[in-house]
C-alpha cells in the first residue's frame, strides 16, 4: 500500500541543499521532482523513502486525497507512516468544492516556492496527471483559458458513464450538441462533469470548445520546454496482473479498516457525484447497498437500535450482521464494482503517462516495482525502486543527465496526426459498435487484448460461413 514501509535500511546524512548550491540557485529554473504512476504502485512510499537521503517535502497531486474526509477510501498516508516528512495539500480542501487543475496549480506554486526557500526538495506525488500537467506546462497560465481545466487528455474521472439523472443529463447534453456538435461527439452523454465544463467555457469565453481544444490545447497542454520548473519525472510502475492483485487486496483491507463507515457518513441520496469528494471511486459503488440498508434498518421491527446496526469495521462482521440476504448480495456487488473501477483507473493512468511521453516528449524515468509488490520484499523495493530513483534525483541535481524533454517531440508526426484526428469518431463493429473518440484512442483500442480476441473470433466465424456456403454450392 502506498505509504507503507520504513524506508531504506541505512539512512544517509541529509545534505542541506541537494546537488550543491541549493534548488533554483544561480538564476536557473527551480528544480522539482515529480513522482508519477498508477494507483497502487508505491508513489507515496517512494517519496517518504527518498526523504531518508534528501531534505524532501511532499506536495500531493491526487485529486481525491486533497479533500478532507474519506481517509481510508482515498488511501491517504497516515500521519504515523509519514515518518516526519512534511506533506502538503493532503486533506486540506473542503469536500464539497470542486478543486480544479487551476486551483491545484495556484495552491502548489506558492508551496513549492516556500519549500525551495527552505533549501528543501519539492517532490510532487500523485496519480492525477492533469494536475501535474497544469503545474509544469504553460497551459492555464493564461487567465482566458482558466476553465479548460482538463484539456484534451482528460482527467481520471472523465470516462465515467454512470447515469445518475438521465433526464438532466439528456437536457444538458442536447444543449451542448446544439452549441458545439463536434465537442459533444468527443464525450460520453452521461459525463455531466465534462458537459458542464464545456458549457461554462462557451458561456464565459464565447468560444467553441472544439475549436479552442484543437488549437491551443494540443499545442500547450503538456508541452513543458518553457515550463517554470526544471522537472525530473519518475514513474513507479508495475505489470498489470500484479497491480490488479494488489488493488483487490487493498480494497479488502480498506473495507476491514472502516471504509463502509466512511461511505455511510458521506452518503446522501440524490447527491451530486460530479463535484468534490463524492467523485471518488468507491462512493457511488456503494449507493445501492446503502439505500437498501438504511431503508431495511428503518423498517426493522427488532429491538436493535439504528446505531446497533451501524456498519462494523470488519467486513466479516458486517456481512454476518446484515439483516437480509439481499443486503449481503448488494454489499458484495459494491465491493466488486469498487475493485473493477479501480482496475480501470490503473489502466487509464498508465495510458495517460504513455501519452505524455509519446506525444509531448516528457523524459520519464521508469522504475519497476513489479517484483517488490508481488513478493512484498523490502530488499527488492530498496534495490529496484528506491536506489534507482535516488540515483536519478542526484544526477538531476548535479546536472549530469538531461531531464527536460526533446523540444522537437511535440512537432512529431504522431502529434500532428493526433491533431488532425483529435475529434474524429470511430465505431468498432467487432466490439458491439463501441464508440472511440480520437485517433489515439482508436489505435489504443485496436491494440487491446479484448478487441483482438473479438476480431479473431469474428474472422473465424466468417471463414466458417464461407466454407459452409461453398459446400452448399457443391
Amino acid at each position: 500500500m502506498d505509504g507503507d514501509g520504513d524506508g531504506a535500511a541505512e539512512p544517509e546524512e541529509r545534505s542541506s541543499s541537494p546537488g550543491g548550491g541549493g534548488p533554483g540557485a544561480g538564476g536557473r529554473k527551480p528544480k522539482v521532482v515529480i513522482i508519477m504512476g498508477p494507483t497502487g504502485s508505491g508513489k507515496s512510499r517512494l517519496a517518504i523513502d527518498l526523504a531518508a537521503h534528501l531534505p524532501v517535502e511532499v506536495v500531493s497531486a491526487d485529486s481525491m486525497q486533497v479533500y478532507r474526509g474519506l481517509d481510508v477510501l482515498t488511501n491517504k498516508v497516515p500521519l504515523d507512516e509519514q515518518q516526519g516528512v512534511p506533506h502538503h495539500l493532503l486533506g486540506t480542501v473542503s469536500p464539497n468544492v470542486e478543486f480544479t487543475a487551476k486551483a491545484f496549480r495556484d495552491s502548489a506554486v506558492p508551496l513549492i516556492d516556500e519549500i525551495l526557500s527552505r533549501n528543501n526538495l519539492p517532490v510532487i506525488v500523485g496519480g492525477t496527471n492533469y494536475y501535474i500537467q497544469a503545474l509544469v506546462s504553460l497551459f492555464l497560465l493564461d487567465d482566458s483559458l482558466d476553465h479548460m481545466d482538463d484539456g484534451h487528455l482528460g482527467d481520471e474521472h472523465d470516462d465515467c458513464e454512470v447515469d445518475f439523472n438521465r433526464d438532466r443529463n439528456a437536457l444538458t447534453f442536447d444543449r451542448l450538441k446544439d452549441i458545439d456538435p463536434v465537442a459533444a461527439q468527443r464525450i460520453h452523454p452521461n459525463n455531466q462533469r465534462k458537459i458542464n465544463q464545456y458549457l461554462n467555457l462557451y458561456a464565459q469565453s464565447g468560444l467553441l470548445p472544439s475549436e479552442l481544444f484543437q488549437g491551443t490545447t494540443l499545442e500547450n497542454w503538456g508541452r513543458i520546454e518553457n515550463s517554470k520548473y526544471d522537472c525530473c519525472f519518475i514513474c513507479v510502475d508495475a505489470c498489470l496482473p500484479v497491480l490488479d492483485r494488489y488493488v483487490e487486496d487493498r480494497v479488502n483491507c480498506m473495507v476491514e479498516a472502516g471504509l463502509l463507515n466512511e461511505v455511510y457518513d458521506i452518503y446522501c441520496p440524490n447527491s451530486d457525484c460530479t463535484r468534490g469528494l463524492r467523485q471518488a471511486i468507491g462512493v457511488r459503488e456503494f449507493e445501492d447497498f446503502l439505500r437498501v440498508y438504511i431503508a431495511d434498518v428503518g423498517d426493522s421491527e427488532t429491538s436493535c437500535s439504528h446505531d446497533e446496526y451501524r456498519l462494523k469495521e470488519n467486513t466479516g462482521l458486517t456481512l454476518a450482521s446484515l439483516p437480509t440476504n439481499q443486503l449481503k448480495v448488494l454489499l458484495q456487488e459494491a465491493i466488486d464494482k469498487f475493485k473493477l473501477n479501480t482496475r480501470r483507473l490503473v489502466r487509464r493512468q498508465k495510458r495517460r503517462i504513455r501519452r505524455l511521453q509519446t506525444l509531448f516528449g516528457w523524459n520519464i524515468h521508469y522504475v519497476d516495482a513489479t517484483e517488490a509488490i508481488s513478493s512484498q520484499s523490502e530488499d527488492s523495493w530498496i534495490k529496484q525502486v528506491v536506489q534507482p530513483s535516488l540515483q536519478c534525483v542526484r544526477s538531476f541535481y548535479e546536472d549530469r543527465v538531461t531531464i527536460m524533454p526533446n523540444v522537437e517531440a511535440p512537432k512529431s508526426s504522431a502529434t500532428e496526426f493526433l491533431q488532425r484526428n483529435l475529434w474524429t469518431q470511430y465505431i468498432c463493429k467487432a466490439c458491439g459498435d463501441r464508440v472511440l473518440r480520437g485517433a489515439h484512442e482508436w489505435e489504443q483500442h485496436k491494440q487491446g487484448r479484448a478487441h483482438r480476441k473479438r476480431t479473431a473470433r469474428l474472422r473465424k466465424s466468417l471463414n466458417r460461413g464461407l466454407v459452409t456456403a461453398v459446400e452448399q454450392e457443391r
